[in-house]
């Protein structure tokens, strides 16, 4: 651990790194807690898949593949959005088509690109030790969006997320607020891509959400939560990667999904204990 935080304070990459980590938590935080309550993490998926088509156009022809990533993620979300709305019955066939089409155009374009640069895969597996000071920017500009989206549509977002019927009731326009919810899970995709890649990003964008899930009933207290555990793992992530050299986005990953299945095994056990002292009295 001494080792990590020496060489934190001499190489500016593990500055930033920790950084853009950091940054990363605080939209997986807010975002993955309307994820995992909104059960969306399958629309996620198409979301974070398709993501790929987009950025192999963009490299194709030669423009920003982070931009090409944010341009497709804002159009599959609009698009996943009304397929879900419009073919309710067959959502799951139609979004897992989107999904493998999306690849399928961005490898498409990658195998054509003159000169093809390996580093485009690292979009597919991440690696958080090649964030740098724009990226960090950019992190920080999506992570500003999001928290004032949130801040200004808190209460449409929190009902269109616990019930759609009772929203649309009080006069919510409950289709626009979820389209603009995907909108800001597609986002949060290009936020997390530099950090765990393509790959692994629903697991960040869900994995701590679910732990808070687990402890507290408020979606304010989860997504603080989930933020912390974000800051959490990647701190533990990039510390265990360091010494032995391990892909940091993976180890990442790795740390927060032990802590969940340790999670998942305490909440079980509190639950099962609280049901058997409900039993008790009920019996007294």
């Amino acid at each position: 651990m001494m080792e990590f935080f020496s060489a934190l304070w001499e190489h500016p990459f593990l500055q930033h790194a920790l950084i853009g980590g950091l940054l990363a938590s605080i939209g997986c935080g807010i975002i993955g807690s309307y994820v995992v309550v909104k059960r969306i993490g399958f629309l996620a998926g198409g979301i974070s898949h398709s993501v790929l088509g987009g950025m192999g156009v963009a490299f194709f022809f030669g423009l920003s593949p982070l931009g090409g990533a944010l341009t497709a993620a804002v159009a599959s979300a609009l698009l996943i959005g009304w397929v879900r709305l419009t073919w309710r019955e067959q959502e799951d066939t139609l979004i897992g088509a989107l999904w493998a089409v999306g690849m399928a155009i961005g490898i498409l374009f990658i195998s054509k690109t003159p000169g093809y640069s390996v580093s485009l895969m690292s979009y597919l597996f991440g690696n958080i030790l090649m964030v740098n000071l724009a990226d960090i920017w950019m992190m920080a500009g999506i992570d500003l969006i999001i928290l004032l989206t949130v801040s200004l549509c808190y209460q449409q977002f929190l009902a269109v997320s616990f019930d759609e019927e009772f929203a649309r009731l009080r006069g919510v326009p409950v289709t626009f607020f979820y389209l603009l919810l995907l909108c800001m899970v597609a986002v949060t995709v290009v936020l997390l891509i530099q950090v765990v890649g393509l790959i692994l990003v629903i697991a960040l964008l869900t994995l701590q959400a679910a732990i808070a899930a687990h402890h507290v009933r408020s979606l304010g207290k989860m997504m603080l939560l989930a933020t912390l555990l974000g800051a959490l793992f990647t701190v533990l992530g990039l510390i265990i990667s360091y010494a032995p050299d391990l892909p940091a986005g993976a180890t990442i990953i790795l740390v927060a999904g032990v802590s969940y299945l340790i999670s998942l095994l305490f909440s079980t056990a509190r639950k099962r204990r609280e049901l058997r002292q409900q039993l008790v009295k009920a019996v007294q």
